[in-house]
């Protein structure tokens, strides 16, 4: 087992650190807030007094922060000269492809390893251990992370070099956001012409038109298996979350010389719905929206 030191213990890497102690690695953990480092406690965690202190003498490094500059501040400033270079950093926030390019260039200039690792599942996913991670980095550096990884998720997929696990991770999210949107409106017009939406969902979920949004998490209480539109919208993936992703992969395409008006469009309509309040509701509650309804946070 190994000494691993967790920064950032919020609503996902509470639930990721928790299960790196469970899998009986020795967990030493840092957050700005102290309920969070109650939590990590109680859970078999370590606490430290600061990212610098957690980093010392750590095997491995996961991070999982809010954005790029928080990853790159963290990073500058507290894991190298403190982490060992012996010491593999795995990164597992989403952020820009640019930044987690420019921490791994600057962690192999010190001799560390490291390898971004995105993750898809939400919190449910977290705190059972079931996530999905898309693993940017060295073939190396992914077999070293891959053990770490395997404690926290069902799935741990090499996406490529330095940034790929993030490029996979914007991806697939603005071609959730943008399915989600699409599924959301196609229940709306089947309501309003007339169709019972369990039997739209019936005969959808088995024709040309199923997708994940749907069959899995359908944004219309009652309808398919359990998702937040049955518990209000609360709890699941926030759209205050997949507003930021959707603004990742937007300032993505437009580096990269891409054209994603889908994705374009998902972003305008979430940052509507962020604006009129509906920031902490599951972002499948974008069909109150596009209903015509107040967010109701």
């Amino acid at each position: 087992m190994a000494r691993i030191a967790f920064i950032g213990l919020g609503n996902m890497g509470g639930g990721m650190a928790a299960n790196l102690a469970k899998a009986g690695h020795a967990v030493r953990a840092f957050d700005l807030s102290e309920a969070a480092l109650e939590r990590a406690a109680a859970a078999g965690c370590a606490c430290a007094g600061s990212a610098a202190e957690a980093a010392a003498d750590a095997e491995c490094v996961v991070t999982m922060l809010p954005a790029g500059r928080h990853v790159a501040q963290v990073y500058e400033e507290s894991l190298f000269g403190n982490a060992p270079e012996s010491a593999l950093l795995i990164d597992c926030s989403t952020i820009d492809v640019a930044t987690a390019r420019q921490v791994a260039a600057a962690a192999s200039a010190r001799g560390l390893a490291a390898v971004d690792a995105p993750v898809s599942g939400g919190i449910a996913a977290a705190n059972a251990g079931t996530l999905t991670f898309m693993v940017g980095g060295t073939d190396d550096g992914f077999a070293r992370a891959e053990p770490v990884l395997a404690a926290m998720g069902k799935a741990v997929i090499h996406a490529g070099g330095a940034g790929a696990g993030q490029a996979a991770k914007i991806c697939n999210n603005m071609l959730l956001g943008a399915s989600m949107v699409a599924t959301c409106e196609t229940f709306l017009l089947a309501q309003k012409l007339g169709l019972d939406p369990q039997t739209f969902y019936d005969i959808a979920s088995k024709a040309s038109g199923q997708n994940w949004s749907m069959t899995s998490y359908c944004p219309l209480p009652g309808v398919g298996p359990e998702s937040p539109a049955d518990r209000d919208y609360q709890g699941g993936f926030a759209t205050a979350l997949m507003l930021k992703d959707l603004k990742l992969a937007v300032e993505a395409a437009a580096g990269a010389n891409a054209s994603v008006p889908m994705g374009a469009g998902a972003m305008a309509l979430y940052q509507a719905f962020q604006n009129g309040g509906g920031g902490g509701l599951d972002f499948s509650a974008i069909i109150r929206l596009l209903g015509g309804e107040a967010p109701a946070a």
